[in-house]
């Protein structure tokens, strides 16, 4: 594996759980740079708090003035809607972006009962602090989507990157992109953005795509994307929650995130890569960004590294949040500041 070392992780985390709603788990940020300074940073949570019994998790928010010191703000800003077939247990791995009115979208990954594909539907906000649910799915298809990021690509229509799963057996989890002109109705695009199992340590599929779109027209695309590899041959996985067909029912009221922790820690390894593009449809992987140390490292995200979010910080260069996991199962949203701009070739 191709390891690059243009980015530098910074010490510390960006959010970990501190309060009823989250110390049990959080993952999967999304960063937006407030319009009234300072960032916003939601992340999906579970914790003792949660609304009701069988839920499995939520967005929460944190905010900070200089993008490293962060104060949880109170309350949900989206949760699962029970009476909702479709996002009756879980809403997770959001993404933000600006609406033509003024106000704010939120895009998430919704989940059901384990026999539901998962799906991306999405929220409306004013202030980015109360949100409100929108009808309908935004995107479905294949055996679930998910993991999505969205952007505007340079001809000014809207991108949704995404993961697309198939099958059951031999699962598998690749990148998809779907395309919109309201932000509503989203059409895929052909073909797949970046396939899983190209490389050794990507064996059990790509959670999450986030991409930097051009700016000149000599610039390139550039993606960072998360991928998990997966356990030792023979080792016994526990059930994930998430495909417990009696997790419905029960919703594992008690230990959702004791089981889903378990099923994180059974082997699986994840870490962030980038890929590059002239078009942002046909990509080339370029090797690896973040990794933890293994099992036996102190790191805070020794065993899993995934599900990143990007904001601009100078001309060119970024920082990324990301959900990090210790080697004792605890996760918590880490940061890495990218070495130069990312519009200059690889050094």
């Amino acid at each position: 594996m191709t390891v690059t070392h243009r980015w530098r992780k910074e010490p510390g985390s960006r959010v970990q759980g501190s309060r009823p709603l989250d110390e049990l788990k959080v993952q999967a940020p999304c960063v937006v740079r407030v319009p009234a300074g300072g960032y916003r940073i939601f992340y999906t949570a579970i914790g003792p708090a949660k609304p009701y019994a069988t839920c499995q998790g939520y967005i929460l928010s944190a905010f900070s003035g200089d993008g490293l010191q962060f104060n949880p703000e109170p309350g949900i800003r989206v949760a699962p809607q029970p009476a909702v077939p479709h996002m009756a247990l879980r809403v997770l791995s959001p993404t933000v972006a600006r609406c033509v009115d003024g106000g704010w979208r939120m895009y998430f990954e919704s989940r059901g009962s384990a026999d539901r594909p998962t799906v991306i539907c999405s929220a409306v906000s004013d202030d980015l602090l109360h949100w409100k649910h929108e009808d309908g799915i935004r995107l479905a298809g294949f055996d679930g989507v998910g993991g999505p990021r969205y952007l505007v690509v340079p001809d000014g229509h809207g991108r949704i990157y995404c993961f697309a799963s198939e099958g059951v057996e031999d699962r598998r989890q690749s990148i998809v992109s779907a395309a919109s002109s309201d932000g509503l109705n989203f059409e895929f695009e052909p073909g797949y953005r970046l396939r899983d199992r190209q490389a050794e340590h990507d064996t059990a599929g790509i959670t999450a795509a986030d991409v930097i779109a051009p700016q000149g027209k000599d610039d390139r695309w550039t993606m960072l994307f998360s991928a998990w590899q997966d356990v030792p041959a023979g080792t016994e996985v526990p059930l994930h929650p998430s495909r417990d067909p009696d997790a419905a029912n029960t919703g594992l009221s008690e230990d959702f995130a004791a089981a889903s922790i378990a099923s994180d820690m059974a082997g699986y390894r994840s870490r962030i890569y980038t890929a590059h593009s002239r078009d942002g449809l046909n990509w080339k992987r370029a090797g690896c960004v973040i990794e933890g140390g293994g099992y036996n490292s102190e790191e805070l995200d020794a065993v899993h590294s995934e599900d990143m979010s990007l904001v601009e910080i100078e001309d060119g260069q970024y920082r990324m949040y990301y959900a990090a996991c210790d080697c004792n199962g605890n996760w918590r949203i880490a940061s890495a500041v990218s070495r130069g701009s990312l519009r200059e070739p690889d050094v």
